[in-house]
Formats: structure tokens, sequence, C-alpha cells
């Protein structure tokens, strides 16, 4: 079974995945919000925190792809907010002190600067 990469995707149609991608976030902010209100312990934390996981660790692994057309430095900086943001993730998964608020505005940040 084919499956086109995901560079030949944006290659394509690239205000379409864009788009896909801004979905993505949003959807991420909106499970970490409903989170942040219902805590930590909850089933909404626990959806949020996989699906925050599962989005970052496509991302890491489409940045890490030598088909990927960003620039290197750019690649290497989302890589560490990758990274950052999926220790972030298992530190709230182990009962960690902080709370969601950085992974909300982490999200925030990178889904305001796919417009």
């Amino acid at each position: 079974m084919y499956q086109a990469s995901y560079a030949e995707a944006l290659e394509n149609a690239p205000s379409e995945c864009r788009e896909r991608e801004r979905m993505a976030f949003d959807h991420a902010i909106d499970l970490l919000k409903r989170a942040e209100s219902d805590g930590r312990g909850s089933t909404t934390a626990l959806e949020a925190i996989d699906f925050v996981c599962r989005l970052w660790k496509a991302l890491l692994e489409d940045l890490a792809s030598a088909d990927n057309d960003l620039p290197e430095s750019l690649r290497g900086d989302l890589i560490s907010v990758g990274i950052w943001v999926l220790r972030e993730s298992d530190r709230l998964r182990a009962g960690g002190p902080d709370g969601f608020r950085s992974l909300i505005e982490v999200c925030a940040t990178i889904r305001d600067g796919l417009r």
C-alpha cells in the first residue's frame, strides 16, 4: 500500500496541510484546557496528554526526516521544543508539580506560527 510522504503532501497542497496542522494544535489546546479544568488525574487529562504526545511524536518523526524542507536551524529548534513537550507530558502523567499552562502556551505559539 502506497502512502505519500508528508513532504509530498505538503508540496501538493501546502495551505491544506498547514490548516490540518493548525486544526491538530487547536484540538490539542482544547484538550489541554479541559484537562487543566478537570485536573491531572482526570480522564480528560490522560486523553490530552496522550493526544499531545502522539501529535509531537508525528511532528518529530517528520522533522527528523531528510525529506523535510524546513531550514535545518528551524528543524533543530522545533525538535528541541518537541522533546521538551514530551518530557513535560511525562512529568504531568507522573503527577509532577506543574500544570498544563506551559504546554498550552507552547502549543498555541507553534500553532500561531503556522498562520
